[in-house]
């Protein structure tokens, strides 16, 4: 038996009984009634609907997951890579446009296929919990423009990949790790300005007493603000949050409109504060060296599996080339990418806390950032009781008892 046969297929089955089994623990863990410090997070009814938005999710959570994984396994074991690679192949082109002609085909054909499943999603678990703001014509827009920029600007990069696996030898890996961390970096610098308007709309926040006392805040902690934003989150969905993107002269804090309704000044200034916290605590910096490092290592070791046979005889490959290497690579990292993907969200909750930290300490009244989190988890039917084996392979951020719990806990 083929030895990445088997690692292959294990480890893909490992991550959906993994994933299956702590969805089952989550739901396990739902109680009638939330945690005394929290009782007043939900209103009793409120409460009862967000354990049943949970409960729709997984359960349709359950089925996407399975049906991505039989779509996946009999592709496979009923030889569609070779299928398609040999049709690719008759039409005579050169290997790099082989490879982005293949590859494209299979993630055009895998977005159809799950095309019904956002839909279902949108127009008809987030229609029923009085979510979705979105309408047909935006959601397909959506869709036409994520495609679009997929073809102007992911085309290029994989046929530089390709070109530089193809042509540049021994060292293919080292040029690789380049271009895409200059690639990766250039991209979060245009982001803000070029590629999220297309999107949505960022209106510049106007002037008044939000204005005012954000711009206060920002001097109080040294922390140049040239704009603040506000976008139309509201034309997709009444979920509310805030975000920072970008760098340098681009970076670009954005509040939603749906944020700016429900909450007042004091407890927007909580959420920006936390926001500014990320900045000022480095994790932004944080993230993108990791990241850096993260994609040296992936390409160090996809350049030595890329000329193993074994690789290619495992999904019945008549012929290897690297634009298919390079695709059950991505199959074969499954296992490293899941634990890797463990120890990033312990990561990113250590830094929520950090940036909790911050702002509880820099606005002086951590009980206005404890409100904005109370209103935040309610206003988008938040897990108050999630179970810690799911926290730890799903959340980013730690759930609303331990954020709260902490923060009081360094006010006292």
């Amino acid at each position: 038996m083929n030895p990445f046969f088997l690692v292959i297929l294990i480890a893909l089955l490992i991550e959906y009984a993994i994933g299956v089994i702590a969805n089952l623990l989550n739901l396990k863990s739902l109680s009638t009634k939330p945690p005394l410090t929290l009782e007043g997070v939900y209103q009793s009814e409120e409460y009862r609907k967000s354990q049943e938005y949970l409960r729709a999710n997984t359960r349709f959570d359950f089925v996407t997951g399975t049906f991505s994984l039989v779509v996946l396994l009999s592709f496979w074991f009923t030889g569609g890579f070779n299928y398609l690679d040999q049709v690719v192949r008759s039409w005579g082109f050169v290997p790099i446009l082989n490879g982005l002609l293949y590859i494209g085909i299979l993630v055009l054909g895998y977005s159809l296929i799950k095309l019904p499943f956002s839909i279902y999603r949108t127009f008809v678990i987030e229609e029923r919990f009085s979510f979705n703001t979105t309408n047909p014509r935006t959601f397909a827009s959506d869709r036409i423009k994520g495609l679009v920029l997929a073809a102007l600007i992911g085309a290029p990069l994989l046929g530089g990949i390709l070109a530089l696996f193809e042509y540049a030898g021994y060292h293919a890996w080292i040029y690789c790790w380049i271009a895409v961390t200059l690639f990766s970096l250039i991209l979060q610098y245009v982001a803000p300005t070029w590629i999220m308007p297309l999107f949505n709309k960022f209106t510049p926040l106007e002037g008044g007493e939000l204005r005012e006392a954000i711009l206060n805040y920002a001097r109080s902690v040294d922390f140049p603000v040239r704009n603040v934003f506000v976008m139309d989150g509201s034309k997709r969905s009444s979920k509310s949050n805030a975000f920072f993107t970008g760098f340098g002269r681009n970076k670009r804090i954005a509040l939603l409109d749906t944020l700016i309704k429900k909450h007042t000044v004091p407890e927007l200034i909580a959420v920006l504060a936390h926001e500014i916290g990320h900045h000022k605590k480095k994790h932004i910096l944080q993230g993108t060296i990791i990241s850096i490092l993260h994609t040296a290592v992936l390409f160090f070791v996809l350049s030595i599996l890329l000329g193993n046979p074994g690789l290619y005889d495992a999904f019945y490959m008549e012929q290897q080339s690297i634009y298919s290497g390079i695709l059950f690579f991505g199959l074969l990292y499954t296992p490293l990418e899941m634990g890797l993907s463990i120890m990033m969200h312990a990561l990113s909750r250590r830094n929520e806390y950090e940036a909790d930290r911050f702002a509880a300490e820099t606005t002086q009244h951590p009980q206005h950032l404890v409100e904005a989190l109370k209103k935040l988890h309610a206003g988008n039917l938040s897990n108050l009781m999630p179970h810690p084996f799911y926290v730890s392979l799903n959340y980013s951020h730690p759930p609303l008892l331990q954020r709260i719990r902490a923060i009081l806990r360094h006010e006292a």
